[in-house]
């Protein structure tokens, strides 16, 4: 699973660098936004998307 997160956790912010690149600059926000919850699941070993892939039943 953990390498699924790093997977998906990749492709949003290459995703939101083109968007912000070529369509419009607020696109740093996702980009920010997926930095800082890999940051707080150092800390406290949750993530949103874990929840989710745990739904979906991805182990």
């Amino acid at each position: 699973m953990e390498r699924i997160l790093r997977g998906i956790s990749g492709f949003f912010i290459i995703v939101s660098l083109l968007l912000a690149h070529y369509v419009d600059l607020r696109w740093l926000f996702f980009t920010a936004f997926v930095g800082i919850n890999l940051f707080q699941s150092a800390f406290t070993n949750w993530c949103p998307m874990m929840s989710i892939l745990r739904r979906w039943k991805i182990k």
